[in-house]
């Protein structure tokens, strides 16, 4: 994976530079509203409560993936991963499970020993599944796309 990530960084939103700003609003516009076809509010007013993975890969200046994590006590007792989005030209080459394992080692350098959850599109289930995720909802409909929460313990 280290050949295909050139830079990544983890931030509050206060420190986002506008160009990282505007590099994660654009990518998770291009995914969730464009490429899904779902209009939805993605500015939820909930990212200055997170810390923000942002990755760009080998040769490209476009911003490659993002996710973004919330503490425990954001809404929740555990921590909350969330917005996991890939650039469709940075897809098929293992970055999202790349990007998984960083929130996942983020996760437990800032706050140790905790549940995490997401809620995950149900097309996405396996892939979680295969991260240790484990389906613990019903599935429900967010903005016209199945969701389901899954949640994974650390050991």
């Amino acid at each position: 994976m280290s050949d295909l990530v050139a830079c990544h960084r983890w931030s509050s939103f206060a420190d986002l530079g506008r160009d990282e700003l505007y590099a994660l609003l654009k990518l998770r516009a291009d995914v969730f509203v464009v490429e899904q076809r779902c209009a939805y509010a993605d500015i939820d007013g909930r990212d200055p409560d997170a810390r923000h993975l942002l990755v760009w890969t080998t040769g490209r200046e476009d911003l490659a993936g993002c996710l973004r994590v919330f503490a425990p006590g954001s809404g929740t007792s555990d921590v909350r991963i969330g917005r996991v989005a890939t650039a469709a030209f940075a897809r098929g080459r293992g970055l999202g499970r790349w990007m998984m394992s960083e929130a996942l080692a983020e996760s437990a350098r800032r706050f140790g020993a905790t549940g995490i959850e997401l809620d995950a599109q149900v097309a996405s289930e396996a892939f979680y599944g295969r991260l240790g995720f484990r389906r613990v909802s019903a599935d429900f409909d967010e903005d016209g796309i199945m969701h389901c929460t899954m949640r994974f313990v650390c050991s």
